[in-house]
């Protein structure tokens, strides 16, 4: 990953991005702490898995089950909240697609 897309990731805007690809019955259970929280909590299992140390171009696949789980354990274990695993599949998808729309990952 280049210097120049280090800064491109804006939270702020990936909140933004990822409540509007929310379904609406989810869009007033998360909140922007809530959001961020567990956008934290996905990029903590990507550099558990050593995710975020690689500098070369190859493709990264991880099991997104096992990052779900990962991340409804430490909520709950944290205080944020019990979720569903289709709950947080659809904050790691919006963030995947926010990652996306920005090109973070080309």
């Amino acid at each position: 990953m280049s210097e120049e897309k280090d800064f491109i990731y804006d939270d702020d805007e990936a909140v933004k991005f990822i409540k509007n690809f929310l379904p609406l019955e989810l869009k007033n259970k998360f909140s922007d702490d809530n959001i961020n929280y567990i956008v934290d909590l996905i990029y903590e299992f990507y550099d558990s898995k050593g995710l975020l140390d690689g500098d070369d171009d190859s493709m990264v696949e991880f099991d997104e089950e096992e990052l779900i789980e990962f991340v409804i354990k430490n909520a709950q274990r944290d205080g944020f909240g019990k979720y569903s695993p289709d709950e947080i599949t659809y904050i790691v998808q919006g963030e995947l697609a926010y990652c996306d729309s920005i090109e973070l990952f080309d």
